[in-house]
């Protein structure tokens, strides 16, 4: 008996190659709309979805495959013999293959980009997997049409892979439909929404985990592009666990320090050095300045691009872990890895917006909204007697910025646009002040001190 391949993808990338496989092994082809007509303008014979229907698409190509003629012949378990007397009967064939991806609503988010037919029919292939084969991603062509080939047909562990990458298709597209209409924050009263949907795939191994006898990657909300897929390491060893996490937490953290020239060294999410000045390079020097120990292997980002004079203040610096920046002059990479070959340089687009917060748990998730508040000196009261001067200011609102970005209990001591003492992540907030006095070592006087809730 003659197999049939429904071929119905939005996205056609290497669908006439494989349609040309299946047509060299004796197949039929059935495909609708712009599938049919890439395929016959490549020379193959295609059946139409309309001739195995008996019926034309309608409202506009909304209705397509959804038919009985369609659904009868995925569906039917070929074990059954109820099942193949039905198709008998209707004078419905199998069929035994289907190929389809779905409408990019992530691109494209509309009630139009909502896909009804593609989804219908990936789900019923993927449900009939000990007789059907579903293809949803291009990627697997190439592993299908060489499975056929060598042995005539899929085996039965290479559909169930295929079904449930079907159905993992289906459910990130599902989610990014019902974020889509919770607006991906909150509802209209201005409270969470009561459901969030989490589809990821793995972007990228890496390294190690948090230490190094853990297994680490990275994961990105499935069919969607992320930030990070935008990320240029331009040398260095792979990266690990901690690498983006700190890296991820230092490129927002520099981010949202203004237009001025900055510059931040993290280690473990941390902030241990910050600095804004009139010049990368200075901005540089003086983040570094701010705690020297703490800044050996951190990591370094600044918002500006890395050439010249910034390129020497950190050569002449201790040795970085990560270096992350928009971008890189003439011989600036090379020179960073003169200092330490090891040393990841990556290049980055500016960071996404922040969405919702999750934190996992034992069994499930917090959420939280996103810390977007932002206060200066129009939201505050001066209740002594002296009143800041403008360089207080300024660096009493560089402070109180920096206090969202220091674990809790926090205390910043700003002078001059320059972090010169953070004590951060202690049980209380009088040591977390001895400790960034410690590290000021007299350098706060005259400037601003910012705690992150009352201060005893």
């Amino acid at each position: 008996m003659t197999k049939r391949a429904l071929l119905s993808p939005w996205d056609k990338t290497g669908l006439v190659e494989l349609a040309q496989g299946l047509a060299e092994l004796g197949w039929e082809l059935i495909a609708s709309g712009g599938s049919a007509r890439a395929l016959t303008d490549a020379g193959l014979v295609v059946t139409e979805v309309a001739e195995v229907t008996g019926a034309p698409e309608m409202l506009g190509g909304r209705v397509k495959t959804l038919h009985p003629a369609i659904h009868g012949g995925i569906l039917a378990d070929r074990s059954d013999p109820s099942h193949l007397e039905d198709l008998q009967r209707r004078g419905i064939e199998p069929i035994d293959l289907v190929v389809g991806n779905l409408y990019p609503f992530r691109a494209e988010p509309s009630v139009e980009m909502i896909d009804i037919g593609g989804v219908a029919l990936a789900r019923a292939a993927a449900k009939n997997f000990d007789s059907v084969g579903v293809v949803v991603d291009p990627s697997d062509y190439p592993a299908v049409l060489a499975e056929l080939r060598a042995e005539g047909a899929l085996s039965e562990a290479t559909r169930r892979r295929l079904a449930r990458a079907a159905f993992a298709h289906t459910a990130a597209y599902d989610a990014a439909i019902v974020s889509w209409f919770d607006d991906g924050a909150g509802t209209d009263d201005g409270t969470l929404p009561p459901t969030v949907h989490l589809a990821l795939e793995r972007a990228a191994e890496l390294r190690y985990g948090e230490n190094p006898h853990q297994a680490g990657a990275r994961y990105r909300h499935t069919g969607r592009p992320s930030f990070w897929d935008g990320v240029v390491q331009h040398a260095g060893l792979p990266l690990s666990y901690l690498n983006v996490y700190d890296a991820d937490a230092a490129w927002a953290m520099v981010h949202d320090l203004g237009d001025r020239p900055a510059a931040v060294i993290v280690k473990h999410a941390n902030p241990c050095g910050v600095s804004v000045a009139d010049d990368l390079a200075t901005a540089y020097r003086r983040a570094y300045e701010c705690d020297e120990r703490s800044a050996f292997g951190g990591i370094v980002a600044v918002n500006g691009e890395i050439d010249g004079a910034a390129v020497g203040a950190m050569v002449a610096a201790a040795q970085a872990d990560v270096v992350i920046a928009p971008g890189y002059g003439p011989s600036a990479v090379e020179a960073l890895q003169a200092k330490r070959r090891n040393t990841r340089v990556l290049e980055a687009p500016p960071p996404p917006a922040a969405g919702l917060h999750l934190r996992q748990i034992s069994d499930g998730f917090l959420v939280q909204t996103a810390a977007g508040f932002r206060a200066g000196r129009d939201d505050w009261q001066v209740v002594t007697k002296a009143a800041p001067t403008e360089a207080q200011w300024a660096d009493a609102e560089l402070a109180w910025r920096l206090t969202g970005w220091v674990r809790s209990n926090a205390i910043i001591l700003v002078k001059d646009q320059q972090a010169v003492g953070i004590g951060a992540g202690q049980q209380n907030r009088v040591e977390a002040g001895q400790i960034a006095a410690a590290k000021a070592a007299g350098r706060a006087a005259g400037g601003a001190c910012a705690s992150d809730a009352f201060y005893p």
